[in-house]
């Protein structure tokens, strides 16, 4: 079984992975249009979700790039089909090509691409580029995260009164019944992309993320690390750390938040 990299290995890979992920990005960007019907082709996958020539053609690039720097890690995409020997494997990547795909084809900017390193079964590293507003969001393990090179953190807000919500409507509306009349919430516009919704609560734009049942592991593996670096947490709905690299990586309703607010959110929510 490979050994998780070294301090040393991880800061001689992110130049290289920085680069391949603005690579990634100009790949996808071609087939972009601000407010407009994406020129890719477009088709459905089993289950009906869209997937676009641009997934599929990011996710090879990525496949071949980020195997070349960690050939011993192991793979997990959207666009690949699974091969279980990741099972277990020490090092895994974990990759969305584009998070967000619905928001890509429909021209809303915001879609991103996202990849993790895991090492013994958790996020390593975590790397989410936005290409419209060229934001790079990034974290190693223990070392913090930044956005665009600059250190991020989470709002200190310890309170929900005033808190800036984003989610789906129906866990928007249940937090704001447990929360009571006299908790009003700042509602953000739905952010397409998960692990974009993630970042944005660990750069202190958003106070309290809600995400849906059936998130995958590429959804949220970079963002989680990055908002745990940023001083927050990814937990269902009963508290539980998010786990990763299992058989089947798909999660139920989660919470992304700052530390401080969890146990509030999760009182509200029980309420």
């Amino acid at each position: 079984m490979p050994e998780p990299l070294s301090d040393a290995a991880v800061s001689a890979l992110m130049p290289d992975l920085r680069a391949v992920m603005r690579e990634a990005a100009e790949i996808a960007r071609p087939f972009f249009k601000l407010g407009g019907q994406t020129s890719a082709r477009i088709w459905s996958k089993a289950g009906g979700s869209p997937v676009t020539e641009a997934d599929v053609a990011v996710d090879t690039f990525l496949k071949i790039r980020l195997s070349a720097l960690v050939p011993a890690a192991a793979w997990l995409s959207e666009e690949t089909a699974d091969d279980p020997a990741r099972i277990g494997h020490d090092l895994v990547w974990i990759v969305d090509p584009i998070d967000g795909t619905r928001a890509f084809l429909s021209g809303h900017p915001d879609w991103s691409i996202a990849v993790a390193l895991l090492a013994a079964g958790q996020p390593q590293i975590g790397f989410v580029h936005a290409p419209v507003g060229d934001a790079d969001y990034e974290a190693v393990l223990g070392r913090g995260a930044t956005r665009n090179g600059a250190p991020i953190r989470v709002d200190a807000k310890e309170t929900l009164p005033g808190a800036r919500i984003t989610g789906p409507k129906p866990m928007l509306d249940r937090l704001s019944r447990g929360a009571g009349a006299e908790v009003e919430f700042e509602r953000i516009d739905r952010i397409p992309s998960l692990a974009l919704r993630l970042a944005r609560v660990a750069e202190g734009s958003v106070d309290v993320g809600l995400v849906s049942g059936n998130a995958r592991d590429w959804d949220i593996a970079a963002a989680d690390l990055i908002l745990r670096e940023a001083g927050g947490v990814v937990c269902d709905l009963k508290g539980q750390a998010t786990t990763y690299n299992r058989p089947d990586p798909v999660h139920g309703e989660l919470l992304a938040t700052p530390l401080a607010l969890r146990d509030p959110v999760l009182a509200a929510w029980d309420r």
